[in-house]
């Protein structure tokens, strides 16, 4: 399921003060270098499963503007994406597939129909509903990255440069409405010329932060300050994921609960720069041994559902892959797989999703995508 929720929406239910941060390690001096994937992919047999799941999500789960929020259809006029609405995160998500993969081709008709899609005055709208032909006037920083990664992949993987004046421009436009003072913003609201309060963790893609248009200078200081506050947001050895968000007015964490894929982000962000902990690198590897990582938890670690979903193995995987744990990896693709459906004639057949509910999530089976080939 995609981890979007409300934008708009920042009534916060619970804040706690910022404790932590008295003796942070110093960050900035330095160009902090992006730590390469293995491509444990290539050395376990998933060939068949990927293969599956790039058909389902090309030949049924998209439309012509875009991967589908959810298979099932909606009136899509939710506070969130869904039904047949498109993200820039699936486009993003696919972009660097493709990339990753030498699909040329694909990569450059996915970019493409991504431009036609969500190209807005400020950068890249995060969402649009065909059925409402509503182009959203917010973008989200998070989906931003990804799609600048792609670029940048894609012109390494393609040998061109085809792709840097696009980088330049839509980095440009990132750095311009969702950074100031050396803080970057979940989003930037065209309509009302505004960025939210908070940063969400999980949102600061350090290792994409290289790829921003601005001044060495500029982007150390972007970098020591959101590091500083990812750090900030460690909870404990003995639960050793992140606060959700920090909020720049208040100088608050904010959790109402830890949502395990914005905690496996945010440790996956730390990992490609060589910046994970050790302690959560050991608990995330034990709990996907046991098969007990959940899709919530409090902020103590206790479990609050007993949800085991597609992405969250996926991005183990990935976090197994740049932090060279080749264990790690291929049981979150074991685990992962468990949730593909190969049941002939079926619609989901090759995806992952809700067999009995007709209903997949464009971020499930993206993810996925992405895990088989890092």
């Amino acid at each position: 399921m995609s981890m979007k929720r409300n934008l708009l929406l920042i009534s916060l239910a619970f804040v706690m003060t910022l404790s932590a941060c008295e003796a942070l390690p110093v960050f900035g001096k330095e160009k902090l270098a992006r730590k390469p994937i293995s491509g444990y992919g290539q050395l376990v047999p998933v060939t068949e499963q990927r293969n599956a799941l790039q058909h389902f999500i090309t030949e049924t789960l998209t439309g012509p503007h875009g991967t589908y929020t959810n298979l099932q259809e909606t009136d899509q006029n939710s506070e969130v994406a869904t039904g047949h609405e498109v993200l820039s995160e699936s486009a993003g998500l696919l972009m660097r597939y493709y990339a990753l993969t030498g699909q040329k081709d694909k990569f450059e008709a996915q970019w493409q129909l991504a431009k036609r899609t969500f190209d807005a005055p400020t950068g890249l709208s995060y969402r649009y509903s065909p059925k409402l032909n509503k182009k959203f006037t917010v973008n989200a920083t998070v989906d931003d990255f990804r799609i600048l990664r792609a670029l940048d992949e894609a012109g390494k993987a393609f040998q061109t440069d085809a792709y840097k004046k696009d980088l330049a421009y839509y980095g440009d436009k990132l750095y311009t409405y969702n950074v100031s003072q050396s803080r970057l913003h979940d989003f930037y609201d065209e309509t009302y010329a505004m960025t939210n309060s908070f940063i969400t963790l999980c949102y600061i893609d350090v290792a994409s932060m290289e790829l921003l248009p601005v001044s060495d200078r500029k982007k150390r200081a972007l970098e020591t300050d959101m590091l500083e506050i990812m750090h900030g947001g460690y909870l404990s050895d003995s639960f050793p994921f992140y606060q959700t968000r920090y909020d720049f007015k208040l100088k608050a964490y904010q959790s109402e609960q830890i949502n395990s894929v914005e905690s496996l982000l945010t440790i996956l962000n730390l990992a490609e720069i060589g910046e994970a902990k050790p302690a959560s690198l050991q608990w995330i590897k034990a709990q996907v041994t046991a098969g007990t990582l959940v899709g919530a938890y409090d902020r103590n670690g206790k479990p609050l559902n007993d949800v085991h979903s597609t992405a969250i193995y996926a991005i183990t995987a990935m976090i197994g892959s740049v932090t060279k744990d080749q264990q790690l990896y291929n049981e979150s693709i074991t685990k992962m797989n468990a949730f593909q459906n190969h049941t002939q004639g079926s619609q989901l057949n090759g995806g992952f999703g809700d067999e009995l509910a007709q209903q997949a999530y464009s971020f499930d089976n993206a993810m996925a995508l992405l895990a088989y080939v890092y």
